[in-house]
């Protein structure tokens, strides 16, 4: 009983929401600041930049990652959509030759697959469906998380990036068969 309240613990720490931020006494100005702009400034935010990422990424995948300068993601992005698709064609080839032969069977014609039978092919059919289906529903994910992973990585620019605050829950194990749990919160000054 304690082990699974133990993992019951972990899990809360490893999936709450931490949140570190100035009270709203001590919050800064909200206004943009155009005046001394230079290109170079490392504090200039364009605020339309995750929204031209992301629209860039819907138009062409892998596009908003251009934007970004985050070119080493363009062939991971097409590699995955070119996979997920290049099963979905398979998937469906298969499945209309498997559809064709059932045709063929009932009306008693010969046909590609001879040795199986109406339900052999029917199940055949019913499997290369549900293949087909979740390859497309893959490519989609995919595609989807590509615009926004060019939105979240044109929210969170790496000079922006604060090292000061990390959580990291951690699974200690002890030599005398016992599991601990544990959390580091580290505050670096």
């Amino acid at each position: 009983m304690s082990k699974v309240f133990g993992v019951l613990i972990f899990l809360l720490f490893c999936f709450a929401n931490i949140f570190a931020q100035q009270k709203k006494d001590t919050l800064p100005s909200t206004r943009l600041k155009v005046k001394n702009y230079t290109p170079n400034d490392d504090y200039f935010v364009n605020p339309l930049a995750p929204a031209k990422a992301a629209f860039y990424s819907t138009i062409l995948p892998g596009l908003g990652q251009a934007y970004n300068k985050k070119y080493w993601k363009i062939p991971l992005i097409y590699g995955a959509l070119g996979s997920s698709l290049y099963f979905y064609k398979i998937n469906n080839d298969n499945y209309n030759r498997v559809f064709d032969a059932l045709k063929l069977e009932l009306q008693g014609k010969p046909h590609e697959f001879e040795s199986l039978d109406i339900d052999a092919l029917e199940r055949a059919i019913n499997r290369f469906k549900k293949d087909r289906d979740l390859a497309l529903f893959i490519s989609v994910g995919l595609y989807i998380l590509n615009i926004l992973e060019a939105n979240v990585d044109a929210h969170l620019p790496d000079k922006k990036l604060n090292s000061n605050l990390s959580f990291t829950p951690n699974l200690f194990v002890s030599p005398i068969n016992s599991i601990n749990y544990g959390v580091a919160l580290t505050f670096k000054f």
